[in-house]
């Protein structure tokens, strides 16, 4: 039976990170945790098979310890890159899920109708546009981790300015957080970035729920 670690994101729960540890199928793990209470299912940011997984999951936890938010849940307040970048560590084999967890969930049940409804709205919810926060070329924006770092918005798309050189909004973070020292291969522009204190993230969900 696979041993199996993985790394969980929410949409309800921006920069929380769910850390855990499995040794059965993983698809059924994830919907488990979709229950009353959690408005939306979780997604998995990465998982991979390990050679011990409650192993890996102790020194995981501890590693992360002064990121947790409750010493009796998994849930830790840190950027998903950097759990994976520690998973990599162990890691033997890159478990690779996507929508097909909800996908085969029995229609007669409330929670799959909820879950599939979700998924399908993740899916219209489309790429990240500066257009959709209404943000202007030209505009300056600060690097969440340090806000001396800005780049500048280029086109209503997802282009930006960053050290003279356009760039797509998640690349240019990705260097910016590369040259602080941080050694991720991958980022999310929208979380990384910021306009007058906020992740560009968060300006997005509040405009869709001030729109709902």
């Amino acid at each position: 039976m696979a041993e199996i670690v993985y790394g969980l994101t929410n949409e309800a729960m921006p920069g929380v990170v769910k850390i855990g540890c499995t040794q059965g199928d993983l698809a059924t793990r994830v919907r488990g945790f979709f229950q009353t209470g959690v408005p939306l299912p979780f997604e998995v940011f990465y998982a991979c098979e390990v050679e011990d997984c409650k192993f890996v999951e102790k020194h995981i936890h501890d590693a992360f310890g002064d990121h947790r938010i409750s010493k009796s849940r998994e849930f830790f307040r840190i950027a998903p890159e950097r759990v994976k970048a520690a998973l990599l560590i162990g890691a033997k084999k890159e478990i690779k899920t996507g929508q097909e967890i909800f996908e085969n969930l029995p229609e007669t049940t409330e929670t799959a109708s909820e879950v599939k409804a979700e998924v399908e709205a993740a899916k219209r919810r489309g790429r990240f546009k500066f257009s959709m926060i209404g943000m202007k070329p030209g505009t300056e924006l600060q690097l969440e981790k340090d806000s001396s770092i800005t780049c500048k918005t280029l086109d209503e798309n997802n282009h930006v300015e960053y050290l003279g050189e356009m760039l797509s909004i998640s690349k240019a973070a990705l260097r910016a957080v590369n040259a602080l020292g941080y050694e991720w291969d991958v980022v999310s522009g929208p979380w990384e970035w910021t306009y007058q204190g906020k992740r560009l993230d968060e300006i997005r969900r509040e405009i869709e729920e001030e729109s709902d």
